[in-house]
């Protein structure tokens, strides 16, 4: 069961990012937080951005999140007055696939270490080679 969001905050974002990285690089809580505030400054309360008023170190971080998934692109065209035709790009929140990632469960350190422990309960003989 995922829950709706109506307006992205800053803990559900961090939350989303943190869960949207790759198992085998772990994000720090800081390092997300940072991300989703600086991904909040621009968005503020709204859903959708202009894509033009990005530097490109900020596009990259937004490249970066719309392959997790958590942002995804529009294109809207218009023709000018003079008969041109102009288009304006987008950032957009995935709302559902951020509910999706909130609600994930990440394995715990407990979780991944379990296997570990299916060594320690071995005697320590076992690890010594026998001479034949």
């Amino acid at each position: 069961m995922t829950v709706e969001i109506m307006t992205v905050t800053m803990d559900d974002l961090t939350q989303a990012i943190k869960n949207s990285i790759d198992s085998k690089r772990v994000m720090e809580e800081t390092e997300a937080y940072e991300l989703a505030y600086r991904v909040l400054n621009f968005f503020g309360y709204s859903d959708r951005i202009i894509d033009n008023i990005l530097e490109p170190e900020d596009r990259d971080a937004f490249y970066m999140l719309e392959d997790t998934g958590i942002l995804t692109t529009e294109r809207e065209e218009t023709t000018l007055y003079d008969g041109r035709e102009w288009r304006i790009h987008y950032w957009i929140f995935r709302k559902e696939r951020i509910a999706e990632l909130i609600s994930r469960d990440m394995p715990s350190p407990e979780d991944e270490s379990a296997e570990d422990s299916l060594y320690h309960d071995l005697p320590a003989d076992v690890w010594s080679r026998g001479s034949n």
